[in-house]
């Protein structure tokens, strides 16, 4: 009596590794996604990529008036200072609520043909960073202005951008999970996202919240990102190896663990939506 044994390879199948496959075999659609999701925000606007250099510059400008005076005997070109630290705030913000928005708009397209899912977040975040690396534009205008010195530091940066990828896209990627299943998340995250603005060291110094509350900020990865762009843009200083080493595993874990999360459950998505 013989006896058959059968394998679905679909079950042997690692999904986080498939999943990098099929993004690979899609890379074109990708490239597609992202120049479209950049010409379509700057087709729509009348000043165009102009505002993207406008949109922090004037932001720092009201944050500055509105704050340098507290602030004043602590902050030397409180400017610079503030929008070394907005640019990368700004970029992991909109990128989160962009993807879960993004997916959900997806699920139209998800449910009649297939394409990989992780290419919806991973064209927001690219085009989130073409922005990111325009809104260095105004920054640097402004360092000139101001006469703060441009350290050897800025070479470090693209080093510092890939951490704050890391962590933010797998953010992103766990919350756009999420989403899927609780649509009114989107709403709720936004402002979540405001609380945890004004919780983490952006508009104020970290010497400025008393001792007994500024452990609580350390619970705040968010706080090291964003402190390894002050200090590689405005102290022109490298960040203490243990900080750097904290935000590494920080970010690879988060982002492990959203990439595990999402592929594990990409498949659902056309049915939950």
């Amino acid at each position: 009596m013989s006896s058959s044994v059968y394998y679905d390879s679909d079950a042997i199948r690692s999904p986080e590794i498939q999943e990098l496959r099929e993004i690979w075999r899609y890379r074109d659609l990708l490239r597609l996604l992202v120049a479209n999701s950049i010409k379509t925000r700057y087709k729509r606007s009348v000043l165009g990529v102009l505002w993207t250099l406008l949109n922090p510059l004037l932001t720092t400008i009201v944050l500055t008036v509105a704050l340098s005076q507290l602030f004043r005997f602590q902050i030397e070109n409180y400017p610079v200072y503030l929008l070394s630290s907005l640019i990368a705030w700004n970029f992991f913000s909109q990128t989160v609520t962009q993807v879960m928005s993004t997916l959900i708009w997806g699920s139209h397209l998800m449910k009649r043909i297939y394409v990989p899912r992780a290419v919806f977040p991973i064209s927001v975040i690219g085009n989130g960073l073409v922005n990111l690396f325009l809104a260095l534009i105004p920054l640097f205008v402004i360092m000139l202005f101001v006469h703060q010195p441009l350290y050897w530091t800025l070479g470090l940066l693209p080093f510092a951008v890939l951490l704050l990828t890391m962590f933010t896209a797998g953010v992103s990627l766990l919350l756009a999970t999420l989403a899927v299943y609780f649509v009114d998340l989107v709403e709720m995250v936004k402002i979540l996202l405001m609380a945890w603005f004004y919780l983490t060291p952006i508009i104020y110094p970290l010497e400025a919240v008393p001792p007994k509350y500024a452990w609580l900020l350390r619970l705040n990865p968010m706080s090291y990102l964003i402190e390894i762009f002050r200090q590689l843009i405005y102290d022109g200083t490298t960040p203490p190896e243990s900080h750097l080493a904290l935000a590494s595993v920080v970010s690879v874990v988060v982002f492990l663990t959203g990439w595990v999360v999402f592929t594990r459950k990409s498949n659902e998505f056309a049915y939950h939506i």
